[in-house]
């Protein structure tokens, strides 16, 4: 099998492995975010134990899978190279946050709850869609300006 078809492969079991968590956990239910983001309301501090863990499991994986010289399908790791914290990033993560706050749904539990009909996810995912086409096509005309 080429290297290819076994690096689409195991970034399908990874989206299924991470959509079963989502489903798991309730993170496809928009109601369950909610509760767990109105820390003034009805509180559901429930999903405190599921980010604790994709945390810890995180760093135990990337601390042990960066020691190697490359990923097991790949030539390289693709890490990402900025890591300053500019305008973009902050308005960015605001933005994200106001999303998720509003409508309950992040982009992988949105994806998630599409294969199970909820027809808030048939509004949210488009929205998500057309969001990331507008960054990519305003961050094209902002590249293209410099050169």
């Amino acid at each position: 099998m080429s290297r290819a078809v076994l690096r689409n492969l195991g970034a399908l079991l990874s989206g299924l492995v991470f959509g079963l968590g989502l489903s798991l956990a309730q993170m496809t239910n928009p109601n369950k975010v909610l509760n767990f983001l109105d820390i003034s309301g009805p509180w559901d501090p429930s999903l405190l134990l599921v980010l604790g863990g994709a945390v810890v499991l995180s760093a135990l994986g990337f601390h042990g899978v960066l020691k190697r010289g490359a990923p097991l399908w790949d030539t390289q790791f693709h890490l990402p190279l900025r890591q300053a914290i500019d305008r973009p990033l902050v308005i960015g993560s605001a933005l994200f946050g106001l999303g998720w706050g509003l409508a309950g749904y992040c982009p992988g539990p949105a994806i998630a709850s599409l294969g199970f009909g909820n027809p808030e996810a048939l509004w949210v995912v488009p929205s998500i869609v057309a969001g990331a086409a507008l960054q990519r096509w305003t961050h094209y005309r902002q590249t293209a300006d410099i050169d």
